[in-house]
């Protein structure tokens, strides 16, 4: 019995340092979600756990005044709060794109677990952009190369955060009469990066692309259809293109107006039904790139590099215009979005987190200066007051402001600014 015993409390430990050795084993399993430091713009893109905004964090009617690393920091625990982990910016010529890196570094010292990664993009301008001379389009300005060499400095300093490096912001396409410049000058500069991430002079699963109109990467007019294009797009680790169905309500308004079958339908039918045909209007432009893209034997990812909606506009967007601005139209347009892009594994920089009031300073009710998800003063604007009455923001800052709803969270107030857009015969009538 004695020897029984003995021999039951010899299992008993054997068994107990098993499950001790099986337990430790357990815990010392590599995780199989990645670790923030080896993230790469591969993991990030496409992926619907990392939702994408592009960020700016001016308040003042000037790029002069610029947001303080304290405001920066409470715009990032903002836009977290969302679920956003990756931002764009494309002014690296400005303190702020430093700033915004040494805002993150920050606030991952404070919280190692904080995620927040980065799109960089630098400014490409022809020559005499901004002056008084007339614009050489062929030629690029001398200020492109600092701006190279910046992103380059910026994206081997803060390799755990920088992603992707955009070269040119809209700096193809025709429209941008000031500063526009050849695709040769993009691709020159994009080949250069690529160069260096051979040479081990930039991270190897650093992205590179640039940023632009959908036209200008071939999905439009054909006049952008050139041999240089051609090579930038082989040239790229992905396509990053602009579309903005709420411009094209004024510009291209065939898809906005209401057509005669929808006539019997609400008021909010109606608008519904129009903010569904510009989501639609966005996915035939992506799909223009895409039929583009693969007309030339290229299969890579494209990504949405800008989308959005302004919330009000006193011009041509406004009630004297295209009746496209509201809040009501804006939250439809960013959730349709999001769904679209999420489901089809598209990133999506969605334009943009707050509004900036230096875009049209001169104009306050210019709807350049209110494309943001929230205002200036930190109210959050409809699309976000699910997360308001969620407790996402209870704490969270913005110019020391807690975050309220806009109008006072009273949805009947708001619905009375959302109009219907108008019917295809009066947009018909315009036209002519």
């Amino acid at each position: 019995m004695k020897y029984l015993k003995s021999s039951l409390i010899v299992l008993l430990a054997m068994l107990f340092c098993a499950a001790c050795k099986e337990e430790a084993k357990d815990k010392n399993q590599p995780e199989i979600v990645k670790k923030p430091s080896t993230i790469t713009a591969k993991d990030i893109l496409g992926n619907p756990n990392y939702h994408a905004i592009s960020f700016g964090a001016y308040r003042e009617k000037t790029l002069d005044v610029e947001p303080t690393l304290e405001e920066l920091k409470d715009d990032m625990k903002l836009l977290s709060a969302m679920g956003i982990k990756v931002i764009r910016n494309y002014k690296v010529h400005l303190p702020e794109a430093t700033n915004i890196l040494k805002a993150i570094t920050a606030l991952k010292k404070e919280d190692p677990s904080f995620e927040m990664y980065v799109m960089l993009g630098a400014w490409i301008d022809c020559k005499n952009a901004w002056t008084d001379k007339a614009p050489d389009h062929n030629v690029e300005s001398e200020a492109n190369k600092p701006q190279i060499e910046k992103a380059v400095a910026l994206a081997n300093q803060y390799p755990d955060i920088v992603k992707v490096i955009a070269v040119g912001n809209e700096a193809m396409v025709k429209w941008a009469e000031t500063y526009y410049v050849q695709p040769s000058v993009i691709l020159k500069w994009v080949n250069h990066l690529q160069a260096l991430k051979k040479d081990d002079k930039l991270p190897r699963d650093l992205w590179i692309t640039s940023s632009d109109n959908f036209a200008s990467w071939g999905g439009g007019d054909p006049l952008y259809h050139t041999e240089d294009l051609t090579k930038l797009i082989h040239a790229v680790d992905f396509i990053s293109m602009h579309t903005y169905p709420m411009h094209d309500t004024h510009y291209n308004p065939a898809f906005w107006g209401v057509p005669k079958y929808e006539k019997n339908l609400s008021d909010k039918q109606k608008v519904k039904a129009a903010m569904l045909r510009a989501k639609n209007y966005a996915i035939s432009q992506y799909n223009g790139v895409k039929n583009y893209m693969e007309s030339l034997g290229v299969n890579k990812p494209i990504h949405i590099g800008e989308t959005g909606w302004a919330s009000h506009s006193n011009g041509f967007y406004g009630p004297n215009g295209s009746k496209a601005c509201d809040e009501y139209k804006e939250a439809l347009y960013y959730q349709h979005m999001r769904e679209w892009t999420d489901s089809a594994g598209i990133s999506c920089f969605y334009f943009e987190a707050f509004n900036e009031q230096w875009k049209d300073a001169a104009n306050p009710g210019g709807s350049e200066n209110h494309f943001g998800l929230f205002k200036i003063n930190g109210e959050a604007k409809y699309v976000l007051w699910d997360l308001v009455d969620k407790g996402r923001f209870e704490g969270l800052t913005r110019n020391g402001n807690p975050i309220v709803k806009s109008y006072n969270g009273n949805e009947e107030q708001l619905m009375q600014d959302v109009l219907v857009p108008p019917t295809v015969q009066e947009i018909a009538s315009r036209s002519h």
